[in-house]
Order: C-alpha cells, then sequence, then structure tokens
C-alpha cells in the first residue's frame, strides 16, 4: 500500500503553493491588528490624521489580499486532495480485483463497498478541508502567539496556557475517540452487508414471509450504529465545552490583564515598560484582536480532532485490506501459449479448502474439440474442478495441464481469456442486452456477431419480442428477465467469446427439454471447441465422448452413455429416476 505520504509527495508543487498561500493568508491576517495599534495610538490618541488614508488603504490590501490568498488555498487543497483520493480509490479497486477468490469467500460486499466508499471519503477530508485546517491552525497559532510576545511577553503567558490546556484536551479526545471510530467503522460496514444482501434478495425476502425478521435484523444493527455515534457524541460533547469556555474567557482575561498593565503604565507617567516596549492603549487593542484570533484555532481544535481521528480509522482500515496478497501468484516471468488448442488433463488432482477434501485424486484427459460430461450428487465437486481449471484455486496435489502446459506456469490472463464458463447462477449487469452479450469479449463491435450468438443460445426469439430488442436495458442481475431467458443470455455471452474452451456449469437448468436441445445441437456444431458440460440432467450429457460420475469427490464411475448404463450403476440409476426407465433415444 502507498502512503498517503507518498501521493501526498506525488503533487509536493500544488501542495506547497497551496501551503505557502495559506501562510501570506495568515501573515496578512497579523497585520489587521498591527494597523488597529496604529489607528488607535497615532491616529486617535496622537491625532496624525495624515496617515489615516495610509491605513485605510493597508486595512482594505490586507483584506482583498487575504481574500485571494485564501480562495487561492483552499482551491489548490480541493483539487490537490480530489486527484489523491480518485487515486486511492482507484489503486484500492485494482487491488481488490487482483486478490483470490478466498479473500471473497472471508469478506462480505457490504463491508468491501465500505472501505472504497465511506473510508476513502474519510481520508478525502483529512486530505482537504480537515488537513488544511489543521495545517493553517499551526501556522495561525504560531504567527499570533509571535505578535503577542512581541507585544507583552508577559501578557502572552495567558494565551499560551489557554493553548497548552487545549492541546492536552485534544490528546485525551482523540486517545477516546480513536478506538470508538474503528467500532463505527466496522458497525457500518456490518449495516451497509444487511443492506445490501435484503436489497438484492427482496423477492426471496417476501417469498418466505421474512420481511419482519429483515426489518428486525437490520434495526438491530443500526440501533448499534445509533449507540456507537451517540457514545462519540457523548465524548466529544464531554470535552467540547471546555474548549468553548476557554476561548469566550479568554479576550476578557487579556482585556482585564492587559487594561491593568495600560493603567499601570499611565499612573507612572508612560514609564511602563515590557521588554524595553511601552504596553500602550493601542498594544491592548491589537492584543485583544489577537487574543479573538487565537480563539478560533482552539475552538476548531476538537472538532478537528473528531474528523481526523475518523479518517485515521478509515486509513487503518485499508491497511488491513492491503495487507491481504493473492494467493494465486503468477510465476515471475509466465509462459504464454502461442495457439491455445484447448486439451486439458487432469492428473491426480487433490483440492482441500478450510481443511474439507473436495476433490480427491482426479484424473481423466480432454482432447481438443471433445466433449467432456460431469455428473454427480450436488456437493460432490463438479463446480471446484472448473474453479480450478480457471485457477480461482490452486489444487492441493497434483497437476492441471492445457495443452501439456501446467497452468500454474501460465499467464492468469492469457489462461481465463481463453475458458468461456457459464454458470447457473448467471450474474447479469444493469446495462442493455447487447453489452451483456459483448460482456465476454469487450472488443465485439459486429452486432451480427452479437446477433448470431443470441440466436445459437435460444435467446433472440425473446429478445427481438422486447420493445427495444437488443438496446432494451435489463435490470440488476436480470430483474425482469425469467431464469431460462437468463440462462439463454449467459449462454450467447459465453457463445461470442468463441474461446477454445467452453464450460457450461449446470448452465440449462431452468431451460425446457425443447430450447436445452436446441442449444445441445449448437455445442455439437463447434468442433474445433472443448466443451466440458456440467449437469444433474441425463440430456446435457449422454452426448459427450466421455462421462465422468463424481461421488464425495472421486470418479466413481465413467465411460460413454452407454458403457454408464450397461455397467448399471450410479449414472444408471439416475437414468432410470429421470427417464422413468424408457429407453433413452437420441
Amino acid at each position: 500500500m502507498k502512503k498517503v505520504s507518498s501521493y501526498i509527495m506525488e503533487h509536493f508543487w500544488g501542495y506547497l503553493i497551496a501551503v505557502l498561500c495559506l501562510v501570506v493568508g495568515v501573515a496578512l491576517d497579523m497585520l489587521s491588528p498591527q494597523l488597529t495599534k496604529l489607528m488607535i495610538d497615532d491616529v486617535i490618541l496622537g491625532g496624525r490624521r495624515d496617515i489615516l488614508n495610509w491605513l485605510l488603504i493597508g486595512f482594505l490590501i490586507v483584506g482583498l489580499g487575504k481574500c485571494v490568498f485564501m480562495y487561492v488555498k483552499e482551491f489548490l487543497f480541493d483539487v490537490m486532495s480530489s486527484k489523491i483520493c480518485a487515486q486511492m480509490r482507484r489503486n484500492l479497486f485494482r487491488h481488490l480485483q487482483g486478490l483470490s477468490a478466498d479473500f471473497y469467500d472471508r469478506n462480505n460486499t457490504g463491508e468491501l463497498m465500505a472501505r472504497v466508499k465511506e473510508d476513502v471519503d474519510h481520508i478525502w477530508d483529512g486530505l482537504s478541508y480537515v488537513g488544511m485546517l489543521l495545517i493553517e491552525v499551526t501556522v495561525h497559532t504560531v504567527l499570533v502567539l509571535t505578535c503577542m510576545y512581541r507585544l507583552s511577553p508577559v501578557l502572552a503567558l495567558i494565551p499560551t496556557g489557554a493553548m497548552l490546556f487545549c492541546g492536552i484536551l485534544a490528546i485525551f479526545l482523540e486517545r477516546r475517540l480513536d478506538q470508538v471510530y474503528g467500532e463505527i467503522s466496522e458497525e457500518n460496514a456490518k449495516l451497509n452487508t444487511v443492506a445490501e444482501e435484503n436489497l438484492a434478495g427482496v423477492r426471496t425476502v417476501r417469498a418466505f414471509a421474512r420481511e419482519k425478521f429483515e426489518i428486525n435484523k437490520f434495526l438491530s444493527h443500526n440501533k448499534r450504529y445509533y449507540e456507537l455515534n451517540m457514545k462519540q457524541s457523548r465524548i466529544f460533547v464531554k470535552y467540547h465545552p471546555l474548549f468553548t469556555l476557554v476561548t469566550k474567557l479568554l479576550p476578557l482575561v487579556v482585556l482585564l490583564a492587559g487594561g491593568v498593565m495600560v493603567m499601570q503604565g499611565e499612573a507612572a507617567g508612560g514609564n511602563t515598560f515590557t521588554r524595553g516596549s511601552i504596553f500602550t492603549l493601542g498594544s491592548l487593542g491589537a492584543f485583544v484582536e489577537y487574543s479573538n484570533n487565537i480563539v478560533w484555532p482552539m475552538e476548531m481544535l476538537g472538532w478537528l480532532t473528531n474528523s481526523f481521528s475518523s479518517a485515521v480509522a478509515s486509513n487503518r482500515k485499508l491497511k488491513k485490506i492491503y495487507g491481504e496478497t493473492p494467493s494465486i501468484q503468477e510465476e515471475e516471468i509466465p509462459r504464454r501459449l502461442e495457439d491455445v488448442k484447448g486439451e486439458i488433463a487432469f492428473e491426480q488432482v487433490s483440492f482441500c479448502r478450510d481443511k474439507t477434501e473436495i476433490l480427491k485424486d482426479i484424473s481423466f484427459h480432454v482432447s481438443p474439440g471433445s466433449t467432456l460430461g460431469i455428473m454427480g450428487a450436488t456437493g460432490s465437486g463438479k463446480t471446484s474442478m472448473v474453479q480450478l481449471l480457471q485457477r480461482l484455486y490452486d489444487c492441493t496435489a497434483g497437476r492441471i495441464l492445457l495443452d501439456g502446459t501446467d497452468i500454474r506456469s501460465l499467464s492468469l490472463g492469457q489462461l481465463r481469456e481463453n475458458i468461456s464458463v457459464v454458470t447457473q447462477d448467471v450474474f447479469l449487469f444493469s446495462d442493455t442486452i447487447s453489452d451483456n452479450v459483448r460482456l465476454g469479449k469487450q472488443a465485439l463491435t459486429d452486432f451480427e456477431l452479437v446477433k448470431s450468438a443470441s440466436q445459437a443460445a435460444q435467446a433472440s426469439e425473446f429478445i427481438e419480442k422486447l420493445e427495444s430488442g437488443y438496446d432494451t436495458v435489463i435490470g440488476e442481475r436480470g430483474v425482469g428477465l425469467s431464469g431460462g431467458q437468463k440462462q439463454r443470455i449467459s449462454i450467447a455471452r459465453a457463445l461470442a467469446k468463441r474461446n477454445p474452451i467452453l464450460v457450461m456449469d449446470d448452465s440449462t437448468s431452468a431451460l425446457d427439454m425443447e430450447t436445452e436441445a436446441a442449444i445441445q445441437k449448437t455445442l455439437n456444431e463447434l468442433p474445433d471447441t472443448t466443451k466440458i458440460i456440467i449437469a444433474h440432467r441425463i440430456s446435457a450429457v449422454c452426448h459427450a465422448d466421455e462421462i465422468l460420475f463424481l461421488e464425495d469427490g472421486r470418479i466413481a464411475e465413467r465411460g460413454t452413455h452407454e458403457d454408464l448404463l450397461a455397467k448399471k450403476g450410479l449414472y444408471y440409476e439416475t437414468y432410470q429416476l429421470q427417464m422413468g426407465g424408457a429407453v433413452y433415444a437420441d
């Protein structure tokens, strides 16, 4: 993970100019009390009206200069912080995209959404408005105290003590808030997860009449989130009145103490010196103005500490994600096949996940252009074989070969780009049907290819009946389409990609027998494509060159449709259940 300081250094000159403008703006603000001192001592008390116009011009120049430099300062801080946070969000998203499937097995979507959105926004605040004010408060305080000590070191001890008191309060406040912000961030992620799951699965919730249960679950997390925010508020409210009390009393105490010093000087005939300087009425006026100037930094300390703690907590969350590394790694110099033919071989492959054995000693060979059928009960490891082929996970024993090359030595990009996978759980994006079909091959610009792939997937008939046809925007995850329609679009997406390997993972389960037969005919007309068909239906795999029947992660039976029927084993039993004892005809 790049440190925040690294991002800042990339925009060093922008921040440098912004800080210089800030310093100039604050310095101009420090001139105003000096002009006030001259106005009181020289014009009002001294009667020098000849310099009045110049002093008024000075006030005008100070005001205009402060406006210009402070505007440039805020503009540059906003621009730089916006660029940095756009980079941070981009880099975080790229890092998330590069993590392996096991990371997403351990982390939910709502939490990751909170990291990408809310936590980056908190850091954004820390780098823009909050960060700018922290620098401004520091510069402002240093310059104000310098000016105060030049006027009266004795009187300056009062605001110095007040600043130290507020600084100690700010440290205590930051320590108390730091832990609370960590808890708020965690609960915010849980709240996002519950909301995201319920909005995505609203139809399931209603189908099982779980509205009341889900509402109560959401309300429990919402209550916890509310309680944590109230805890934060109670801590803030406990300390903030002390900041306010100090800022309200400081000008009054300065005025009283300074007034005594002025009167003592007048009583002594103007011979009272403060480090060689006479403390005049004008000096008192300037000092009171400086004390009013130092009030707002002390008032801001509590709020700034609050916001800065939030940014620090969010940065800590991002560091945790950046600490994750992909479990699936490419070789330093991966091999690249010149022409992928689609020959697949599993050699004594075993796979364990979370100490659970999923596959054991799986071996088979699929020649280019041939078809492999895989059957088995739910949980027998069928889908895991596909995930291993794509290297979403790595096998714990054995090896998988593509065109005679161990896939662990290949580029992940080339491996996955040459495999089209159609899953039972179809994911469609909230976009046009045409763009969803193109998803498999973004460079696909020929609409005729989109149309022909849809026809091959038996999807064109219902698509063309829609009001906008292929330009119809479908809802999130294909809302508004039936399960069979979504599966056909997903099949069209895979066919449009025209890869040498096509995997159908129970992808015709929602189709009627007639549509499934038509798609099977289409698959048979792809002689140069290696096909792996995972299914529960006999009709989906009966034409395969070889059929594997898995049981408890092992190959229990293998052979052609006729061979397996003759064995009268697990495949035969499944056949009897599905066909009702009828003889299956091609």
